[in-house]
């Protein structure tokens, strides 16, 4: 089973560790497209249409210096420089050791730089939007795109592919063939149900980390369902159009 976690916006700088080491990441068929992207980036972040591009407003000069210097940035797992709600709910480093090592086997982050990275990987905080169109590149996901289906198709094996990345990282490509489910969180308040963010987040937090602590390891969306369903969570199997990921609706009050 692999689940494709979306990344934060928010980053934690590392205080120390050593440089980027592209060639020590996960997934090295990734390799020339990420040296591709960081060299553009490093580039547009050192001129002056950089901060526009990026989404940068004038109180946050430093992540234009950090993307300046980003191979030369101290690196840390990046399961510590992710942070946010999902992370937070999730909380990594408060599993036991044997769940960590579950983590680590089955978790994959979409990451606008480095396309997918383990909680294991060393990275630097960077800032790139996987909505980001960069200067003779194109789009952040037309680079990834075209090889990004076989990257997930080697971490999946022929498992269970449990994708919880948002539209804009979803839009890199899947692994065709593999079984995929997609999760919708429902908050449900006197009959009314709707999509809020926060509670979106933060139970799709909740739901991997159960599934990490349990050392559950379904094989089929079915039997995802059947877990999730034993945990305790309301889930809904809507009607989905063919070729499409199979939806899961995870009802909250």
């Amino acid at each position: 089973m692999l689940i494709l976690l979306p990344p934060s916006e928010g980053k934690t700088r590392p205080d120390q560790g050593e440089p980027l080491d592209l060639d020590s990441l996960s997934s090295p068929s990734l390799n020339p497209t990420r040296e591709q992207i960081l060299r553009s980036l490093v580039r547009l972040s050192q001129t002056k249409r950089g901060a526009e591009i990026l989404g940068l407003g004038p109180t946050q000069a430093e992540h234009l210096e950090r993307n300046a210097a980003l191979p030369s940035e101290p690196t840390a797992p990046a399961s510590e420089v992710y942070t946010g709600v999902l992370f937070g709910e999730l909380g990594l480093a408060t599993l036991d050791a044997d769940a960590r090592a579950r983590a680590e086997e089955r978790l994959a982050v979409a990451s606008a730089l480095f396309g997918l990275v383990r909680p294991g990987d060393r990275i630097p905080a960077y800032k790139l939007s996987g909505a980001t169109t960069l200067p003779r590149l194109g789009t952040v996901a037309s680079r990834w795109k075209p090889v990004m289906g076989r990257a997930v198709a080697e971490l999946a094996g022929d498992g269970l592919v449990l994708d919880l990345r948002s539209g804009t990282y979803a839009q890199f490509g899947h692994a065709e063939g593999l079984p995929r489910a997609s999760v919708r969180v429902l908050t449900e308040t006197n009959g009314v149900r709707k999509v809020v963010s926060h509670f979106n987040k933060a139970t799709k937090g909740q739901l991997v980390r159960a599934l990490l602590v349990e050392g559950a390891t379904p094989d089929s969306v079915d039997e995802l369902v059947e877990v999730w369903s034993d945990l305790g969570w309301t889930v809904e199997v809507p009607d989905t159009a063919p070729g499409k990921p199979i939806q899961l609706d995870i009802v909250t009050t």
